[in-house]
C-alpha cells in the first residue's frame, strides 16, 4: 500500500495511491479509514507531508558508513534528539536558508512513520505498530549546531523536514538503497544495511523513553555525504521502493 495526503480545491485530505490514481479515505490510514469512493489523477492533487506527527524523534550518527567519515566511534545506544512538527513541509515545499545560519546542510534519511500507539514495545513486536517508510530530509544549521553544542535550534528551523511523497509498506526498511541528489548530481549514496540500529531496535528504544502516536516519525539517520545547499539548489532524497522526494532550497 501506498498512502498520501493531499489536496484539491478544498480541504488537506488522505488516500490511498493506486497506479496514478488517488483513492480518497475518510481519515488518515492508521485510524482504520475506509475509501470513501471518490478517484483524483495524481497530476491533478497537490501532494502535501504525507503525515501530521505530534513528534519527530531522529537518530543521531546512525550509519556505520556516516561515523567512518567524522571518524567517530560508533554509538552504544541510539543518539536522539527531537525536531517540531512545525518544522514539516512536504514534497515541493520550498526549503527556507534562515538568516542567523551561514551553513545549512542535507542529510537523507529513511522515516517510519507509526501505525499505532507504541509504549514499551519490544523489538520483535515493532512491526505491528508501523504504518510504513517514507523519505525525511534532516535538514542542519550546521554552523549553528557546532557553535550550540546541541541540536535543538540547528535541527528546528520551520521547513527543516521535508516528508514525503508518500508513505509505503511495500520495501524492506533494513536493506534499501539511498541517495541524495543535488541539483542532479548524487552527493549520498548508500544503503540501510549500514544501520548501526536497525528500524525495529530503534522503534523499541525509543519506545522505552517516550510514547508514539499514531502518525509520529522516527528518522533513521542519514549516510556519508552531508554537504550544503543555497537558495535556488534542488534537493531529491531518493529511496529505492519508495520514490523521489523532491525540494527548492530558498
Amino acid at each position: 500500500m501506498k498512502y498520501v495526503r493531499f489536496e484539491t480545491e478544498t480541504l488537506p485530505r488522505y488516500g490511498r495511491l493506486e497506479g496514478n490514481d488517488v483513492l480518497e479515505l475518510d481519515g488518515p490510514p492508521f485510524a482504520s479509514s475506509a475509501p470513501t469512493g471518490r478517484r483524483f489523477s495524481l497530476d491533478r492533487v497537490r501532494l502535501l507531508a504525507p503525515v501530521c506527527p505530534t513528534k519527530i524523534v531522529c537518530l543521531g550518527l546512525n550509519y556505520r558508513d556516516h561515523a567512518r567519515e567524522f571518524g567517530q566511534a560508533l554509538p552504544e545506544e541510539p543518539c536522539l534528539f527531537l525536531k517540531p512538527e512545525t518544522a514539516v513541509i512536504g514534497p515541493g515545499d520550498t526549503i527556507r536558508c534562515p538568516e542567523m545560519s551561514q551553513r545549512v546542510d542535507y542529510e537523507a534519511e529513511l522515516a517510519i512513520v507509526i501505525a499505532r500507539t507504541a509504549r514499551n514495545v519490544a523489538a520483535a513486536d515493532a512491526a505491528a505498530h508501523i504504518l510504513g517508510y517514507t523519505c525525511l530530509n534532516d535538514v542542519t544549521a550546521r554552523d549553528l549546531q557546532r557553535k550550540d553544542g546541541q541540536w535543538t535550534r540547528a535541527k528546528g528551523f520551520d521547513t527543516f523536514c521535508p516528508i514525503g511523497p508518500w508513505i509505503t509498506d511495500e520495501i524492506a526498511p533494513d536493506a534499501a538503497p539511498i541517495e541524495l541528489r543535488l541539483n542532479g548530481e548524487v552527493r549520498q549514496r548508500s544503503n540501510t544495511s549500514e544501520f548501526v540500529f536497525a528500524t525495529a531496535q530503534a522503534l523499541s528504544f525509543i519506545s522505552r523513553i517516550m510514547t508514539l502516536r499514531p502518525g509520529d516519525v522516527i528518522a533513521t539517520g542519514t549516510p556519508a555525504g552531508v554537504g550544503p545547499i543555497k537558495p535556488g539548489d534542488i534537493v531529491e532524497v531518493r529511496i529505492e521502493g519508495i520514490g523521489v522526494l523532491s525540494n527548492p532550497v530558498g
